[in-house]
C-alpha cells in the first residue's frame, strides 16, 4: 500500500495537515499533533466522497510550510515546495476526478439539507443557500488563479466546466500550481459540504 505524503501549514494560532496527492483531505487544529488526529478522524468521511476506493496507507509527514493571514483566517493559503513537482497525465486526471467527486458530494449534501441551518457554537450565521452562493462565487474568483475567468452569474455547471478544462490542461497561464489549485478548490468545497451536514442536524 502506497504511503500518503502529508505536510503542515503552520499559522500563528492553528495548523493545517493536508495530503499532497488527495485533494480535499485537509483538516485544521491547534497543533501539529491535533491536525494529524483531525485528518485521520476525517479519513472515513473523505472516503465516502470518492468514486474510487480510498486506501491512503501510512501517513508520512514530509515537511512544514509557514502559514500566512489566510491560514490564520481559517483556510489553507500557501503553495508548497512539493507543488511544482511534475504530475503525470494519469495522476492529474485522477485528481481532477476527485475534484468532480467533491462537487457531486456537495450537490448531494445541499439537496438533502434544510434551508435553515443550526446556529450557535457549531453553527454560525449562514444558511444553506448563502453557503452555496459563497462557494460558487469563491470558485469564480479562483478562476483567475487558474489562468481563466468566467463572467458573474455564469451557471455553476458551466463555471465548473471551465475550471475542469483549466485543471486538466495544467493551468499553464495560472498563478497557482496544479497541485495547489486542486487541493485548495477541493478543500473549500468539502469543508462547506461537511459544514452543511453538521449544521443540518
Amino acid at each position: 500500500m502506497v504511503a500518503t505524503r502529508v505536510y503542515f501549514e503552520e499559522g500563528k494560532s492553528s495548523v493545517f495537515a493536508a495530503a499532497i496527492d488527495w485533494p480535499g483531505w485537509c483538516r485544521r487544529a491547534k497543533s501539529t499533533d491535533g491536525a494529524i488526529e483531525a485528518l485521520l478522524e476525517y479519513q472515513d468521511r473523505y472516503a465516502v466522497v470518492l468514486s474510487a476506493p480510498f486506501k491512503p496507507g501510512k501517513l508520512v509527514v514530509v515537511g512544514t510550510v509557514a502559514g500566512n493571514t489566510t491560514t490564520d483566517f481559517g483556510a489553507p493559503g500557501v503553495a508548497t515546495p512539493w507543488d511544482p513537482e511534475p504530475i503525470t497525465p494519469n495522476d492529474l486526471k485522477r485528481q481532477v476526478t476527485v475534484m468532480a467527486d467533491c462537487w457531486a458530494y456537495f450537490d448531494g449534501v445541499v439537496d438533502a439539507a434544510p434551508a435553515a441551518l443550526t446556529k450557535g457554537p457549531r453553527g454560525g450565521g449562514r444558511d444553506r443557500d448563502d453557503i452555496v452562493a459563497h462557494v460558487q462565487e469563491a470558485e469564480r474568483h479562483y478562476c483567475s488563479k487558474l489562468g481563466t475567468q468566467v463572467p458573474p452569474r455564469t451557471p455553476w455547471v458551466e463555471q465548473r466546466a471551465v475550471i475542469t478544462e483549466a485543471l486538466l490542461a495544467g493551468s499553464p497561464e495560472g498563478a497557482w500550481p496544479s497541485r495547489y489549485s486542486l487541493r485548495r478548490l477541493a478543500w473549500h468545497v468539502l469543508d462547506h459540504a461537511w459544514e452543511i451536514e453538521d449544521k443540518s442536524a
